[in-house]
C-alpha cells in the first residue's frame, strides 16, 4: 500500500510547529526580549504568523511578556522543562566531578563544550580556583572553527560534510583573522587522530585553549572536556595540563560507557 501524501492542513501545522522552533532558537540567539515586528524582520518570516505564534506561546508559558511595549523572551516552562531534562541527562550529572577534578588539578577553569546544529556552545563550566578567572557564557552559540574543541566533535564526519554544516563566514574570526576550510580540516583530522587539540584562543590573545574528546558507544565524540588558561601558564604546564585533560575525557567516556552498559543489563533482562 502506498503511503498517502499529507493534507494541506497537516503540512500547514508542520509548518507551523517548525516555525514556532525557530522563533524560540532566534529569540536565544538574540539574548534579549524583542517586540514580534522586530523578531518578524529578524527571521524573515511573516508578520501575522509570527504574531499568532507570539500569542499561542505566551499563552502556553513558553514565551513570557517582559514590558508594556510587547515585547517577549523565553517563558519559565522552557526553564522548567530543562530542569526536567537534565533530571534524566545523565552526561551533565556524571561531568560535574569529572570537570572539578580537572579544576583540582590545574587551578585552571574547566568546561563541558557540544555542538548545537551548526554552533558549539558550552554546556557546563567549573571556574578555576586563581584570583584572575577565565569564563565564557554558559550556553553561548559560537562558530566551530573558532574552538577547540570543535575540531573534535566533527572528527566523524567527511570533508564535505563538514563544509556543509559550517557557514563559510564562520571561517573568519572575531578578531579580523580567518583560516581556510582546507586547513580547518586538515586540524580536524589531526586533532581526531591524537584525540587532543590545542590552540591560542582566538578570541583573546591572552588565553589558551586545550580540548580532549568524550566518546560514547559507538567511539564518537559528542562532547568534549576542556581547558581555557592564561597563556603563559598553558605553556609552562602544558604536559601536565594536557595529561589531566586527556585522563578525564577517559574517565567521563568510562563513566558514561557503564551507564550504558548498566541500562543494557536491565533492558536484557
Amino acid at each position: 500500500m502506498s503511503q498517502s501524501t499529507p493534507k494541506p492542513q497537516t503540512r500547514t501545522k508542520e509548518r507551523g510547529l517548525e516555525r514556532a522552533f525557530l522563533l524560540l532558537d532566534y529569540l536565544c540567539a538574540a539574548g534579549a526580549p524583542q517586540r514580534p515586528i522586530e523578531i518578524a524582520t529578524g527571521m524573515g518570516a511573516p508578520k501575522s504568523s509570527i504574531y499568532e505564534l507570539v500569542g499561542l506561546l505566551t499563552t502556553a508559558g513558553v514565551l513570557e511578556r517582559t514590558d508594556a511595549e510587547g515585547r517577549v523572551f523565553l517563558g519559565r516552562k522552557l526553564h522548567f522543562w530543562g530542569v526536567n531534562y537534565l533530571k534524566g541527562f545523565d552526561v551533565t550529572r556524571h561531568a560535574r566531578p569529572v570537570l572539578e577534578g580537572i579544576t583540582a588539578k590545574t587551578r585552571e577553569t574547566s568546561q563541558l563544550c557540544m555542538l548545537d546544529g551548526d554552533k558549539y556552545y558550552v554546556a557546563m563550566m567549573n571556574e578555576g580556583s586563581r584570583p584572575f578567572r577565565i569564563s565564557s557564557d554558559v550556553g553561548e552559540r559560537t562558530p566551530i572553527p573558532w574552538t577547540a574543541s570543535g575540531r573534535l566533535l566533527l572528527g566523524h564526519l567527511s570533508d564535505d560534510e563538514i563544509l556543509d554544516l559550517i557557514p563559510p563566514d564562520d571561517f573568519t574570526y572575531s578578531n579580523g583573522g580567518s583560516i581556510a576550510p582546507r586547513d580547518f580540516i586538515a586540524s580536524v583530522r589531526k586533532a581526531w587522530a591524537e584525540k587532543f587539540f590545542s590552540f591560542d584562543s582566538v578570541a583573546d590573545n591572552f588565553t589558551h585553549c586545550f580540548a580532549a574528546p568524550v566518546l560514547d558507544a559507538d567511539g564518537l565524540c559528542q562532547s568534549t572536556v576542556c581547558i581555557v588558561a592564561p597563556k603563559e601558564d598553558a605553556m609552562a604546564h602544558y604536559a601536565d595540563y594536557r595529561a589531566a585533560l586527556v585522563e578525564a575525557g577517559r574517565e567521563l567516556s568510562r563513566r558514561l560507557d557503564s551507564r550504558e552498559a548498566g541500562r543494557n543489563g536491565l533492558a536484557a533482562e
